[in-house]
């Protein structure tokens, strides 16, 4: 950057979504035409002539980077399918804090051999993980709001 170069992702990314929001805010029709003739995108007539510029842009992005699709797709890509998991980690998943997988009661240890085969049978035992929680202050609870 010292010597006036960009890093990959600015020349790569950066620029062209930098690019797409100048032309779109600018209303440069010509630049606009030629940024979506070239990603292939049909843009309705309706949202390239709204008043606001936001309108025309979110129906650009939405087609040319649909944030939906990159997600599913990354989580598909990247996240291990259920069925690899082991029965170490099924044990472990199970157990909170320092209890051990032997100690929990018989039926909830049924529910291991549920847990690993991932079944969608209607006669199979449902399964929640909950893999993340976040601390919330009690008077941010919908239950506690003043109405």
């Amino acid at each position: 950057q010292s010597k006036g170069k960009k890093p990959l992702f600015v020349q790569l990314v950066l620029d062209n979504i930098w690019s797409l929001y100048e032309a779109v805010m600018k209303r440069d029709k010509e630049k606009i035409e030629k940024i979506v003739t070239s990603l292939g995108l049909r843009i309705g007539a309706r949202e390239s002539r709204h008043a606001d510029p936001k309108v025309h842009l979110n129906a650009i992005c939405s087609q040319w980077l649909p944030i939906s699709d990159a997600i599913l797709s990354m989580v598909c890509d990247k996240i291990p399918s259920p069925l690899d998991i082991t029965a170490e980690r099924v044990e472990k998943l199970m157990c909170v804090g320092a209890r051990t997988f032997d100690s929990l009661p018989p039926e909830t240890q049924e529910l291991k051999s549920a847990f690993m085969k991932c079944s969608s049978e209607g006669t199979a035992p449902v399964i929640v993980f909950v893999s993340k929680m976040f601390p919330v202050d009690a008077k941010a609870l919908p239950q506690n709001k003043p109405r």
